[in-house]
């Protein structure tokens, strides 16, 4: 995404990227990046937290709109949870939750297999 947002801006097309992988967007150079201090994948927030998610949106435009200089970072206030183990356990797997995590792999592998036996009839 970082590449394809140097690519827009070189072409005259104004970018914001959010994200949460801060070392690697700003590697990149991109000019203008969200971070928020959250599990990969949810650069927004929570699903259905939308005054979260308006408000790191918010923050992205008026970035879009006011930023003065090239490579701007700004960082949002949020945090994913009162409790901040979640960088500790985030897709940690080991023997506490190996079995778990292979029973939940393998019914969601049943249910994909059910849902293309569905669309291919």
């Amino acid at each position: 995404m970082s590449l394809v947002a140097r690519l827009l801006e070189e072409n005259g097309i104004s970018t914001v990227i959010l994200g949460s992988a801060i070392d690697i967007v700003e590697y990149c150079g991109v000019p203008r990046f969200i971070f928020t201090d959250f599990p990969l994948g949810n650069p927004c927030g929570k699903p259905y937290d939308k005054l979260t998610q308006y408000a790191i949106i918010d923050q992205a435009l008026d970035l879009l709109v006011n930023a003065t200089k090239a490579r701007t970072t700004i960082k949002t206030p949020f945090t994913w949870s009162d409790n901040l183990d979640w960088k500790d356990n985030y897709m940690r797997v080991d023997d506490s939750n190996r079995q778990e995590l292979l029973g939940m792999g393998e019914r969601r592998r049943k249910a994909q297999a059910r849902m293309k036996e569905k669309l291919n009839r």
